[in-house]
């Protein structure tokens, strides 16, 4: 009786290992980053904040 229990067990815990079909992958395509040309364009935005922050300080003092 035990070794039909245990053979029970094995068989369902086979049956469960394998839980899938014979199909192809499906593949994503690749994700392609650009570099931009110039490392300063980041920064361009807030220098110009900048700016406009201290000529704004600056007129009113």
């Amino acid at each position: 009786m035990k070794k039909l229990v245990l053979a029970a067990a094995l068989t369902a815990a086979a049956s469960t290992a394998f839980a899938g079909n014979l199909s192809e992958p499906v593949v994503e395509a690749p994700v392609i980053v650009e570099e931009t040309q110039s490392s300063s364009s980041g920064i361009l935005l807030p220098l110009i904040l900048l700016v406009l922050v201290g000529a704004a300080v600056a007129a009113n003092n």
